[in-house]
């Protein structure tokens, strides 16, 4: 089936036991067993629920995994997999991941003696050299958050592949609608489940997936050691929001790619961030990898008094961290996303005062554009 399909009909949309349409919320926390030693499917809830099965078997079968974990939130499922490294380990990570994940890998992986390198990996040769004898990972954001940066994940994959390498790829930005990693070489892909998945800004959650038994194994005893489980009523949440991903990212898209190019033409505007701009360096590769250009861009104003001016001022969307949601986000990487990172290190990656990250919603694209054109003068 193509994904538009997959999306409602993925073989566990409708109850084995009552026929309903809609998949029950299991809010068990423990189960009965027949047998002391012999314990079925379901024993205690951090291990496995129902619900959250449902989820994890849907996420998989939209990426072309083999085994899916819905874990708490995104960082949570982010952390989770950097938990199957150990004292010693290096990772390479592109040089602008997400804040959240830098944070992590700098504030607290490193008191575990896990090492990173942050490299521009729309290079690949930059991935190269910067494996070291103790490298078990390379992790990669495409697009990029904030600067929609492109990385080649066939060319990733391969480099990792050839040096018995983990690749590890944050895909909230396309979603499986438009990016599927695992058919690109990637081993494993980690999502925000709160942002496009679920998308109504009313569900904290996150998702890995996997295509080999072992690593599924491995990133399952994470996930009931650790605990950072989805509960099920934001599984539930999540599932629903899911059916309706198709209609939402396409109409989002379509509007996203009319703001980039009215603001890319716009004097006021000093740059924009969209891969669905001609003029965008990685246009090309993205093409090849995914089938269309989400609905997040970034976009630089003159100075940052403009760029403040502009995002407390909008009236419809909304000033607030997050994306993907049905109304407008917009917000500033330099105190939001990436707030988190050094001064020093945001500048240098071009995160700068003047940025402005706009998450699209399902508004009329006539009106966001009239909202900006009146705070851009």
């Amino acid at each position: 089936m193509n994904i538009g399909t997959k999306l409602l009909h993925i073989g566990n949309e409708v109850d084995k036991m009552t026929g309903a349409v809609v998949p029950p919320v299991h809010y068990a926390s423990t189960y009965k067993q027949t047998k002391a030693t012999d314990i079925g499917p379901y024993e205690y809830s951090r291990g496995q629920n129902p619900t959250r099965e449902i989820l994890e078997e849907s996420i998989a079968s939209l990426e072309n995994g083999s085994h899916g974990f819905a874990f708490s939130s995104g960082m949570a499922a982010i952390s989770s997999v950097f938990m199957l490294f150990a004292p010693g380990d290096h990772i390479v990570a592109c040089a602008d991941i997400y804040g959240g994940a830098y944070r992590a890998l700098t504030g607290l992986f490193n008191r575990f003696d896990i090492e990173v390198t942050f490299v521009d990996t729309t290079d690949l040769s930059n991935i190269e050299k910067a494996i070291q004898n103790n490298t078990k990972a390379v992790y990669l954001e495409t697009p990029s958050n904030p600067l929609l940066k492109i990385t080649d994940l066939k060319g990733a994959a391969q480099i990792a592949r050839d040096n018995n390498l983990l690749s590890i790829i944050d895909n909230t930005f396309m979603s499986p609608l438009l990016q599927r990693p695992v058919d690109l070489g990637i081993d494993i892909v980690v999502h925000s489940a709160t942002k496009f998945l679920a998308g109504h800004s009313d569900v904290l959650a996150g998702l890995a997936v996997v295509n080999d038994e072992k690593l599924a194994k491995r990133l399952k005893f994470v996930q009931t050691s650790f605990g950072a489980v989805l509960g099920p009523q934001d599984c539930w949440l999540t599932l629903r929001g899911i059916k309706t991903l198709k209609a939402r990212m396409k109409e989002q898209e379509e509007s996203a790619i009319k703001i980039a190019e009215w603001l890319s033409e716009d004097s006021r505007v000093a740059e924009v961030f969209y891969p669905g701009l001609p003029s965008h360096p990685g246009r090309e590769i993205h093409l090849e990898q995914a089938d269309g250009f989400g609905a997040v861009l970034g976009f630089k104003v003159k100075n940052k008094n403009k760029a403040l001016k502009v995002m407390e001022n909008v009236k419809i969307p909304v000033l607030a961290v997050s994306l993907g949601a049905v109304e407008s986000i917009i917000s500033y990487p330099t105190t939001m996303s990436h707030g988190s990172v050094p001064d020093d290190v945001r500048k240098g990656l071009g995160i700068e005062d003047n940025l402005i990250r706009l998450s699209v919603g399902l508004e009329d694209v006539n009106d966001l554009i009239e909202d900006l054109d009146e705070n851009l003068e």
